[in-house]
């Protein structure tokens, strides 16, 4: 019992190499990649289409964004001063990659907090995209502000990509409602959890998908040996999230346990405060150095006592956000880490750089389920 929390997770990461090798193999990335490149001869040109590509991108190849991206933001920032191209690595990519895991199906933090909640996807998403697009808007809208106009030297011969872009973009949001679709319906007809049927269903349709573009036999080969390589490689993944299963269990033994769950079940009348304990806990973790999954998984454990009095999409919306915050800011977080590196910058300043813009994110996300919960 102490480990089945996740073995589900597990699962999970066992069966996403189909998916991600599904992109490399359409060349999905490559597409995007030219586009970005394409037409922007200004910071905050190139700052809303690399956005835009890194938020499509994440959705699908997760955390090997950060390498298909950084290789061609280095060839366009040659001639940019370093302090420059540090800042718009940190807020650019982070923050494209942070909301676009907050709306995203594939996304464990998502999927877990479906889960604790009871609610499935499709209820959640005119919400969650909503409180992202307005984010996003209102991101990119700053942008203009933060970046002077500096002019961009051309990586080469400008060749126009835009028409194999919109290609590529329209055929992987058919993909994703296609895989969207499927769950869904099965999720809702079936009664198994979302992250279970899910499981069941991404390399059914990722071979659908390849036969579908006329690639099925070099997908065949290429997702198999993926698959091969990530799962000898998974052992570190498996005693970690084993471990996790754990821990969670027992530290629910402990009085600390008690004393947190007292604190939020006393609190769960007052709704904006108990979703403000919700975003200080996740705060608070992030630095200590917990996983965002580990943290919520015991966050689920500490607020059961309280679900049944609560609205579930608003507190759904919650979750998601405060949970996926982290991949913006924590310096214990592999996104955070991997830009750091790139840039050798300390991972705790470049989460500074993002800390304000978090923590406005929280709290315009917990107004926004405030609101929902008195209307519904």
């Amino acid at each position: 019992m102490s480990f089945q929390t996740m073995l589900g997770i597990l699962s999970f990461f066992f069966m996403l190499p189909f998916l991600n090798s599904l992109i490399r193999v359409g060349k999905y990335d490559h597409g995007l990649r030219k586009f970005m490149e394409q037409g922007a001869d200004t910071v905050t040109q190139l700052y809303r289409r690399s956005f835009f590509v890194c938020h499509v991108l994440g959705l699908f190849l997760n955390i090997a964004t950060f390498a298909v991206l950084m290789r061609t933001l280095d060839r366009t920032f040659s001639s940019i001063p370093r302090k420059i191209k540090a800042k718009f690595y940190t807020q650019n990519l982070l923050r494209a990659y942070a909301l676009c895991l907050a709306w995203s199906p594939l996304e464990i933090m998502v999927i877990t907090a479906l889960n604790v909640t009871g609610q499935n996807y499709i209820y959640i998403f005119p919400f969650i995209i909503t409180i992202v697009i307005i984010v996003i808007l209102f991101d990119i809208l700053t942008a203009s502000f933060k970046y002077p106009k500096l002019r961009l030297q051309p990586a080469g011969t400008p060749t126009d990509h835009s028409s194999a872009a919109s290609r590529k973009i329209k055929q992987l949001i058919a993909l994703l409602l296609l895989l969207v679709t499927c769950v869904s319906l099965v999720n809702h007809w079936s009664g198994f959890d979302y992250l279970f049927t899910l499981v069941l269903f991404i390399a059914p349709v990722s071979f659908l998908w390849a036969a579908f573009i006329r690639r099925l036999r070099r997908y065949a080969f290429f997702a198999f040996n993926q698959w091969k390589t990530r799962t000898k490689g998974m052992a570190n993944f498996f005693f970690m999230f084993l471990s996790a299963g754990l821990f969670v269990q027992m530290l629910a033994e402990t009085s600390l346990f008690d004393v947190l769950q007292q604190l939020f079940t006393f609190m769960h009348q007052q709704i904006f405060i108990f979703y403000l304990l919700i975003g200080a806990y996740f705060l608070i973790s992030s630095f200590i150095g917990f996983h965002p999954l580990v943290s919520v998984i015991l966050l689920a454990e500490i607020i059961a006592p309280s679900l049944a009095d609560l609205q579930a999409i608003p507190l759904a919306l919650v979750l998601i956000v405060c949970s996926l915050s982290p991949v913006m800011f924590s310096p214990f977080n592999i996104s955070v880490s991997i830009v750091g590196y790139h840039l050798n910058i300390n991972p705790y300043r470049l989460g500074l750089w993002n800390l304000p813009f978090v923590i406005g994110y929280m709290l315009f996300t917990m107004s926004f389920a405030y609101i929902l919960q008195l209307v519904m």
